[in-house]
Formats: C-alpha cells, sequence, structure tokens
C-alpha cells in the first residue's frame, strides 16, 4: 500500500464515520422521550451492577466522565447531561431517559464497524473495530453509572413508567 493510497484510505474512513455518528445521532435525537421513560430489558440496570457503582469500582468512571463531550456540546437542542437540571422526581426521571438514548447511541455506533472491513485491508477493519469501541463503550459505561445511581435514588430500578 502506498502512502497515497493510506492516506485516501484514512479520509474514506473518517468521512464514513462522520456520516455514521451523525445521523445515527441524529436519528436517536429523533425518538420521542416517553420511549425512554419506559422500562426497555436492554437498557435495564443490572443488579450486578450495583445501582452503576460497578462502573466506578472496576473503571474509575468517575475520575473521567467529565473529561467526555456531551452530546448537547454539538446538537444544541439534546438535552445537557453534564449536569442535573432539576433534583424533583420527574427532573431525575427525565435525566434517566436521556442516558438511555444516549446508550442507545453509542450501541448503534458500535454495529456498523465491521462493514469497514468491506473496503479496507484487514488490519485496517480491525482498527475502526478499535476505534468504534474506543469512541463508545466509555460513553456506555458513563450511561450506565449515571443512571444506575439516579434510578437508585428515584427507585426506578427494574420497574414500568
Amino acid at each position: 500500500m502506498t502512502v497515497i493510497n493510506a492516506i485516501w484510505l484514512l479520509i474514506v474512513n473518517i468521512m464514513v464515520w462522520l456520516v455514521l455518528h451523525f445521523s445515527i445521532s441524529a436519528l436517536c435525537f429523533k425518538i420521542p422521550l416517553r420511549y425512554f421513560l419506559k422500562d426497555v430489558v436492554f437498557l435495564r440496570i443490572a443488579e450486578w451492577e450495583e445501582n452503576g457503582k460497578i462502573w466506578n469500582r472496576l473503571f474509575l468512571v468517575k475520575k473521567w466522565k467529565r473529561h467526555l463531550i456531551d452530546g448537547s456540546s454539538i446538537a444544541k437542542k439534546s438535552y445537557n447531561k453534564s449536569h442535573l437540571h432539576g433534583t424533583k422526581r420527574e427532573d431525575l426521571k427525565i435525566f434517566a431517559a436521556e442516558t438511555k438514548r444516549a446508550e442507545i447511541t453509542h450501541w448503534l455506533l458500535i454495529l456498523p464497524a465491521p462493514l469497514f472491513f468491506i473496503w479496507n485491508p484487514v488490519w485496517a477493519g480491525w482498527i475502526n473495530i478499535a476505534y468504534a469501541l474506543f469512541a463508545n463503550v466509555p460513553f456506555i459505561m458513563t450511561q450506565r453509572y449515571n443512571r444506575g445511581r439516579i434510578e437508585s435514588i428515584v427507585g426506578l430500578s427494574n420497574r414500568s413508567n
């Protein structure tokens, strides 16, 4: 592979990731909040997560989560999860719902990573898999950490709303 080919491949991969990030994020932003207010099995905080505390114990989430970019800094109309918008039960329920939206967005951003094997050499495909995980798993852990703590305060754990 020549340097020119490598640069071209890098540009193509960056552009595809940008399109994926913006389009998947935009689609998830359009999902009505009421969907995320429901108890969805896939997004439910499991008992082994200890109300989100496991994420801090294993990965020290509390130390680095403030360095992650909140989606509201990019999409101004989205919900800013960098701080609470109130301490009333309804405020906390909305915050927890928005963490579900963010989590599902980041799971969906990982899914297309295997497609990069179509036009990339195998080694570059694996780099894109690593990128997808590195760019999304910290956000998923943070959402589960925050939601677990909020749901335990509000008493939402494992209940339908």
